[in-house]
């Protein structure tokens, strides 16, 4: 394939679909609610049973919230895997999903956050084809336009937007495993 014949939109998404079906899935399974909960360091922020929470904010429209601070504290508390989990479903996927690509509206505050592994896995997988799905429909020219006021940067491309949210599931997904691989060796 030459330069002519690049698909750019293909090439986008296989950054992100090769981790997950190469490094992160995987390493996800078998996800229990103990490791998901898992709290390593005294004050750390996770996802708590309603009313449960010392933060000094408590985002979420159901049973559980969502620790959270603004300003956040410096430095920031350590987070588990329900809090990763949390920000990725929705911080990163959930609120572009529905600025981007028609997928109902949703904030912090109104999101139901998982009370266990197996929901939040569910939540992250059907964030994530909602997500490929409507990136898999850009052709070159939607890609190039500016993503719009919604962002912080609304100038910038939409190929930007798709690179930046694939560079944070990596991260995040990657902090995910490590925090696995704690639990794992850790002496509970």
């Amino acid at each position: 394939m030459d330069a002519k014949q690049f698909d750019w939109n293909q090439a986008l998404r296989e950054q992100w679909e090769w981790h997950w079906g190469n490094q992160v899935r995987s390493r996800l399974e078998g996800l229990n609610d103990e490791e998901y909960f898992w709290t390593p360091v005294p004050h750390a922020w996770s996802v708590r049973p309603r009313g449960t929470s010392t933060a000094q904010i408590q985002a979420g429209a159901g049973d559980f919230t969502l620790d959270y601070g603004f300003p956040a504290p410096d430095p920031a508390p350590f987070t588990t895997i329900a809090w990763r989990l949390a920000h990725v479903i929705v911080g990163v996927l959930a609120l572009r999903n529905a600025t981007h690509f028609g997928a109902p509206g949703v904030d912090f505050d109104s999101w139901e956050y998982a009370g266990d592994a197996a929901t939040a896995l569910h939540q992250l997988e059907a964030q994530l084809d909602v997500w490929l799905t409507g990136v898999r429909g850009l052709n070159e020219a939607q890609l190039r336009e500016p993503v719009g006021d919604a962002e912080p940067f609304p100038d910038a491309p939409m190929a930007e937007l798709v690179l930046h949210i694939h560079r944070e599931l990596i991260h995040h997904l990657s902090e995910v495993c490590l925090i696995r691989d704690l639990y794992a060796h850790s002496a509970r």
